[in-house]
This record gives structure tokens, sequence and C-alpha cells, in this order.
């Protein structure tokens, strides 16, 4: 496909993610288990109570970024306990939010900017959890038990340059192999280790990490690896490291953060100061070129854009939510900042509610907020209060939101009037 338009896609074809096939009702991985943001068992949902959803439970919780997972029946984070040294990796039920394990190891931040909690959200695949904490500790542990199966500090083994703010970007697992975006010296932005027994089996690229969990896709029949960095969009082959391309766009302060979305043979990233790109690719994996830019409209911060049939949807950081269309950057709407107030650093988790066109967003405030995106504009359904201010994103599966702040995690209950909406 080579002409500049894109036909409209169904969710299932936008991202061939190809690190796992969907699991049914869990949340396994970071921006849920398609990896692009949405709920694919999502019910449809009733009206919220005027009190505020059914808590079923709580379970007291330490500060912290980083976003939940759940599967099998479990329910993971992490946290970094007040007035200590120590990061945390907690594993509760999703029944009953009975802590089951944690393991907790020394962790010493130092002049961290935002330095109250780990950012990155745990993986789960196959038994094991893998997570990444913000000065590098680098883990597999069995998910059941919490037992340490291997374990590396990435920055003493393989000198690895911690970002301003800590390493954020979530491991990613691909076929046998877990991957990291951690920086190594004197080359390895991205590395990849054989997830069961720990083995580095490549590094590569020489510019520092950023923030932006990489995203594995399918281009005309190739697998690819999507990166950004705070000097380049990149793409490697993940199965050898192997850098297919790199497009320049160098960031102020290194806040590479939102994950970059793929749609079709389109490639896009948003940035705070810079604004944002979007990059074509060619008749190959191996061909790329700048295709537009925008910096009055489109300058996302952490917030991941959703997309759906040739136009995307992105909180800026000044104009709110904003609606355009993907393959020209054409600005349809605003939202004038209804779904979060405007402020320095905006955030509000999107995700869409299967193949509909309502999402539920937590945002900055720890307002969980159900509401309608289409090209005709921003139609807000209902809202409640949830959690405490919050930057974590939260999941979705069993019929319920799990969400946290820095003193509690829980689980809610969401009202349901019907059958699912399905993917």
């Amino acid at each position: 496909m080579t002409r500049l338009l894109i036909l409209p896609l169904t969710l299932c074809c936008m991202l061939e993610l190809a690190s796992e096939p969907a699991a049914a009702d869990q949340w396994p991985r970071w921006r849920g288990p398609l990896g692009n943001g949405t709920w694919v068992d999502a019910p449809r949902l009733g009206r919220f109570p005027p009190g505020g959803l059914p808590v079923l439970w709580r379970a007291e919780l330490g500060p912290g970024y980083s976003g939940v997972a759940v599967a099998a029946g479990r329910v993971y984070t992490m946290d970094r306990p007040p007035g200590s040294e120590e990061e945390r990796v907690l594993c509760f039920s999703a029944s009953t939010g009975q802590l089951l394990w944690q393991h907790r190891y020394r962790a010493p931040y130092g002049d961290m900017g935002y330095g109250k909690g780990p950012r990155a959200m745990p993986t789960v695949h196959e038994g094991r959890v893998y997570t990444l904490g913000a000065v590098g500790h680098f883990y597999c542990l069995d998910a059941a038990t919490g037992r340490v199966l291997w374990h590396y500090d990435l920055q003493k083994q393989f000198q690895a340059r911690r970002p301003t703010w800590g390493f954020a970007a979530a491991p990613v697992v691909y076929k046998h192999m877990v991957i990291v975006h951690a920086g190594f010296a004197p080359r390895g932005c991205y590395a990849a280790f054989d997830r069961r027994t720990g083995r580095l089996l490549w590094q590569a690229g020489a510019d520092p990490a950023g923030y932006a969990t990489p995203v594995v896709f399918r281009y005309r029949g190739r697998t690819g690896l999507l990166g950004w960095t705070p000097e380049h969009v990149m793409c490697l082959d993940p199965d050898s490291g192997r850098i297919f391309w790199k497009v320049p766009y160098k960031v102020s302060m290194g806040v590479s953060i939102a994950t970059p979305m793929v749609v079709g043979e389109l490639v896009f990233v948003s940035g705070y100061w810079e604004g944002a790109r979007a990059i074509r690719l060619g008749q190959s994996l191996a061909e790329a070129k700048l295709l537009w830019k925008e910096n009055r409209y489109l300058r996302g911060l952490m917030s991941q854009p959703l997309y759906r049939d040739g136009y995307a949807y992105l909180l800026d950081k000044r104009h709110g939510l904003v609606c355009f269309e993907l393959a020209t950057g054409k600005r349809l709407w605003t939202d004038r900042n209804r779904l979060t107030p405007r402020q320095r650093n905006p955030q509000a988790t999107l995700v869409w509610l299967g193949r509909s066109d309502e999402i539920l967003a937590l945002n900055a405030r720890g307002e969980l907020v159900h509401a309608r995106l289409t090209p005709a504009g921003y139609e807000e359904l209902q809202r409640v209060p949830l959690v405490g201010e919050t930057w974590a994103h939260p999941a979705y599966c069993y019929g319920s939101v799990f969400a946290r702040d820095d003193r509690q995690l829980i689980r809610a209950r969401l009202p349901v009037r019907g059958a699912a909406i399905g993917e």
C-alpha cells in the first residue's frame, strides 16, 4: 500500500502484535492483551451508581507509578515503601485482595527526579512475571510464588545509563525472549534476553534510553520492533536486533514517553515540546520516511493515543483531548480539557471498550470517565471518583477495574447492561 490515505482498519488488524495471542479476560501486559489499549471482552456498561462503583476490596500499597497487571487470578504491581530504599514486586489475589507474595530488594534512587517509586508495569507470561525497576533491577520471578528465577542489575552489569526520571518501559515478551529498553553502554538501547534462562541474546542501538515501551508488529509478512528513543524513531528486527531504519527526532529533556502507534503503513509518535511525527513505511519493513509533523495541537506526554477508522485521539498538553486524521495530521476537534484538567503534566489512560466507539479513561485526578469518541466530537457519558491522584495505568478484566494510587490498590465492579461488546 503506497498511497497516502489509509483505508479504515478494524482493531483486530491495526496492530498485528507478535508476542502472544489475545488472552481472554486478562490484562497481562502494558496496554492490555493486544498491547494497543483495547479491553477485548469489554461488557456493555450500565449507569455508574450515584455513590460510586462498588469496591470489592482494597489493599494497602506504597507509592509508585507502576501499572497493574492481572493474569490467572492474580494481580501484580510495584511500589516503594515510604521512607525506604527498597522497591517491591507485589502479588495479590484477584478475588480477595489478599497479598500472596512480595519480593523486596534494595534500590537507592539518589537524585532521581519524581523518585517516589517504580515506573514500569510488570509483564506476565506463561507463569512468569518480568519487572524492571526505576534504577535498572531486571527480574524474572515465578508468578505463583515470587521465587527469583533470574535477575540482573542493568546499571552494574551492563553499564545501563539511567534516564533522568528512571527506567520506565515495560518488558516486552516476544517468542522465546524478553526485550528491555535500557540504554546499555556503549550500545544496547534495546536488549533481548532468553526469557527462560536470562541469557543475553542481542543488544542494539547506541541511543540513550527513553521511557517508551517498544512495540512488536507485523508488516507485509515481516515482524518489526518499533522503538522511540530521545534521538530517533527506529525499527529493529526483534529476532536479531538488526536495525532496519532510523528517523531522527531529538526531543528536549529526553522525554520520549508515550508508546508509539503503528497503523497499517503509518508510524506515529508525539512529544511534549517538539510535537508529533508521522512516518510512512515503504514497500518493505526496511523502508521508511517522514510523512508529516505537527507542533500546535499534537503534543502528547505520557498518554498513548487511540486509533479507529482513519482517526486518532491524543491528549495534548494544552488543548486536552484532540481528534485528528492520522494520514495528514489535520485536527478535527478538541475537548477543551473536559476529560482531564489542563496542567503541567496532563495524563489520562485511554482504553477502547471492544470494537465500540466508547472508552474508559482514568485521569490524573483518579476519576474514571466513560465517554464516546468519534470524528464528530467528544461525548462524555458518565464519570465517577475511583482513587486518589495517579499516573499509573489500571487493568480491566473480570468485569472490574483494578486501579491504584500511592496508598492503595482496589478492585471495583463495573455495571453491566448486556452481552460483551467483544473484539
